[in-house]
């Protein structure tokens, strides 16, 4: 035993050496077995502890699911990613997290997906993230105050006479090609205006635009028009295009929700523009049908009501008392610090109809829920009329509680003279001779048609709004040609800014309409009729002299 042999303290320093790295700890989770998989959904076996809504993992394929079935065998899951890599035979696990999305105030300028990662290509979005849970219950009544603070659209069809409250759920409802997102985008272009000048415009107006089921083109579309009008800085755009997976359509609006509620949350206003719903409850019937649960009206799932009002309820005016908004229901834990009374979330959802049906399944569906809707109507479209916006079904249920003291005061009449006209304006198409009261209600109801039309992208300010609607209303557009109605009010109103602008601020910051206001309205409105309806006069001279003309030569 001499050279060869074996010395006890090199074993010992070699056990001791591997077992000192030994790690004793051993890697517990949850697994089950993939039965089938296709069209973005997964059925498992095992995972009997799983809970509705809570993210699986499929670790060979780096993709994610999230349940939304559990039956006594099994468990079914929407599978976000690249759905086609998961097949039947795969392991999946618990991850014991509920579905939910990080946020924070880097969102702002970017384009996302329903799960937070950019689409936009300018790279990671930095910062700490505050996660919440996708799925979580409206703020109850306690948590809550009156919608009393107006959402200013910038459209003046909107503005006076449906008017929008922060923290209400206002729907905008219309067949294709009728203007609809036009309505949002304006909205959200007029909130660049809170964030210019906090005093006077009331508080900033954070907002989210979901895009669900559109085409990246459109959505492309919307980015480059809040760029170029200096909107985006303030807007998160969350695109679940129609090239995305199903499951991602389905929780877009959701995603929308929780940002819009982090900012709602911290004490701060926020509007979120669901673009819309329609898609979205098309894509939760194609995972309701494929996860085999039972149909029901137009083949949708019997919880389709569900779906969507347990995502409007969420917008919501809060108390403004920091005390009493800490203990709101459901507060996710890592916002509960950072909670601020006072805040609230503005739902603008969208619902496409077809042929204009508004009894539809879906549409019935949402104007219930809602707090009112905005309806947008093809032959007026057509007409020229735009915003396309149909005075009779257009309704705010909040109405002028949210509604600026000067407006409400000046376009009060204004609804019922649209109304008015539009039903004169059927019965003079039969060709009978009119009195003279009804030609004048004719001629107004056509100049206020004229004055409500306005371009994309251009939203009036609310002081300028009460101007130009004081001067209809009260008479001094009824001699001016209906062609030169558009004129008159760029002039009219470029005169109240340069010559008046003290009394448009002092609207703007009190907005209360005062007499003086009144009286420079009057005489800035009368001076300048008098100048367009002398045009006037002088052009239908020159038609009728020239008639003569050619009636003595002939």
């Amino acid at each position: 035993m001499a050279n060869g042999s074996i010395r006890p303290d090199e074993v010992t320093d070699i056990l001791r050496r591997e077992l000192g790295d030994f790690d004793t700890e051993a890697e517990a989770y949850e697994a089950g077995t993939v039965l089938e998989a296709g069209d973005g959904i997964a059925t498992l076996y095992g995972m009997s502890n799983a809970q509705a809504s809570e993210l699986v993992e499929f670790p060979e394929q780096d993709v994610e699911g999230m349940v939304l079935n559990l039956e006594e065998d099994s468990v079914g899951v929407i599978l976000f990613g690249d759905v086609d890599a998961v097949s039947e035979g795969d392991e999946a696990r618990r991850t014991g997290r509920i579905a939910s999305v990080g946020v924070n105030e880097n969102m702002l300028g970017r384009v996302i997906d329903p799960l937070g990662r950019p689409l936009d290509g300018e790279g990671p979005i930095e910062g700490e993230k505050t996660v919440l849970p996708l799925e979580r219950k409206a703020p109850g009544v306690i948590y809550r105050q009156p919608v009393e603070e107006p959402l200013q659209t910038g459209i003046k069809a909107v503005d006076s006479m449906i008017p929008i409250g922060r923290g209400q759920r206002e729907l905008v409802i219309g067949d294709r090609q009728t203007g609809k997102t036009a309505v949002l985008v304006d909205t959200i272009i007029n909130q660049k205006q809170t964030h210019e000048a906090e005093g006077d415009n009331g508080d900033p107006v954070y907002c989210v635009y979901v895009a669900v089921g559109q085409k990246d083109s459109t959505v492309a579309q919307v980015q480059r028009d809040l760029e170029r009008n200096g909107a985006m800085q303030h807007t998160v755009i969350i695109n679940a295009s129609a090239s995305m997976p199903t499951p991602l359509q389905y929780i877009a609006p959701f995603a929308g929700a929780c940002i819009g509620e982090y900012f709602r949350d911290t004490g701060r206003d926020s509007l979120v523009a669901y673009d819309d719903l329609s898609k979205q409850a098309v894509a939760y019937r194609e995972l309701s049908l494929l996860l085999r649960r039972p149909p029901g009206r137009e083949a949708y799932p019997g919880d389709i009501f569900y779906l969507h009002s347990r995502l409007l309820e969420r917008a919501a005016k809060i108390i403004d008392d920091k005390e009493v908004a800490q203990q709101m229901n459901d507060l996710p834990e890592q916002l509960h610090d950072q909670v601020e009374g006072g805040g609230s979330l503005t739902a603008l959802p969208v619902i496409e109809t077809q042929a204009g049906d508004v009894s539809a399944y879906i549409p019935t569906n949402v104007i219930s829920i809602t707090d009112g809707q905005i309806y947008l109507e093809t032959d007026l479209f057509n007409a020229g009329i735009r915003p396309a916006i149909d005075v009779g079904t257009s309704v705010s249920r909040v109405g002028g509680s949210a509604q600026v003291s000067a407006m409400k005061e000046v376009a009060g009449t204004l609804r019922i003279d649209l109304s008015q006209y539009r039903e004169l304006e059927a019965f003079a198409k039969f060709g009978s001779d009119l009195d003279p009261s009804t030609q004048r209600q004719l001629n107004r109801g056509e100049r206020l048609v004229e004055i409500l039309k306005q371009d994309q992208f251009s939203p009036a300010a609310v002081e300028e709004q009460v101007a130009i609607i004081f001067a209809a209303i009260n008479g001094y557009l009824d001699d001016i040609a209906v062609d030169d109605i558009g004129a008159f009010e760029e002039e009219f109103l470029e005169r109240l800014r340069l010559q008046h602008d003290d009394v448009l601020a002092e609207i703007r910051e009190t907005e209360e309409l005062t007499e003086a206001a009144e009286e420079v309205f009057e005489t800035v409105a009368e001076d300048l009729s008098e100048v367009y309806a002398e045009d006037d006069t002088e052009e239908q001279e020159d038609v009728l002299a020239g008639d003569a003309e050619e009636a003595s030569m002939a």
